[in-house]
């Protein structure tokens, strides 16, 4: 049963959950509508996100039906939503069991390069895993802080003097293309999300 503080400093939405996969949409519903109720739509989409994979995260690692829990906290600028289980193994050892290019360890990254901050840490039950989202604007600056954390990921670096063109494009091919294929796996729409992007970019572009 889900509960929310709001007594706090900084309003608080805890929703205990059993990790399957018919919870995953619920998770995704949770968090839209309680950051809604905050006013902080303009992150909804990545948090949609992050909650979707770490739920995932716990089904695989720690076991279908394990106990687990999503809590949402409005701090000063930012949102921080974290998911609690009771396995005691962090993401860093997570990453290095998967094989070299395993979903497992390059969604992990992914998502993380699209928040403010990110950590794990473990817990007298368990571990929690968070992210923060930062609520604030942060134009053509910030998208090139996260479009650079995440070309780190496939070993390029985007800004560097004489970097190969050709080979970026490549790795930004490659990155579209891992993200459809990552949506897809979640029950989300490649095609809507592609067209989407194509929406926003040349918006952005004039």
């Amino acid at each position: 049963m889900c509960h929310r503080e709001s007594e706090n400093a900084c309003p608080r939405y805890v929703m205990p959950f059993a990790a399957a996969p018919a919870q995953l949409s619920q998770l995704r519903r949770a968090v839209r509508d309680q950051l809604g109720s905050w006013g902080a739509s303009a992150v909804v989409e990545e948090a949609e996100l992050v909650a979707t994979e770490l739920g995932a995260n716990v089904i695989k690692h720690v076991g279908r039906d394990a106990a687990a829990s999503l809590v949402l906290e409005l701090r000063e600028g930012l949102v921080r939503l974290e998911v609690h289980d009771r396995s005691c193994v962090l993401p860093a050892a997570l990453a290095e069991a998967c094989a070299d290019g395993d979903e497992c360890g390059r969604g992990m990254h992914l998502i993380a390069a699209m928040a403010h901050d990110w950590g794990s840490a473990r817990t007298a039950t368990g571990k929690v895993i968070w992210y923060e989202f930062s609520l604030k604007p942060d134009g053509c600056e910030g998208r090139t802080g996260r479009v650079a954390a995440v070309l780190s990921v496939y070993g390029q670096r985007g800004s560097a003097p004489g970097f190969d063109l050709a080979a970026l494009d490549a790795t930004v091919t490659d990155v579209i293309t891992d993200l459809l294929h990552w949506l897809a796996a979640q029950g989300g729409d490649p095609d809507g999300a592609l067209g989407r992007a194509q929406m926003h970019y040349e918006a952005e572009a004039v």
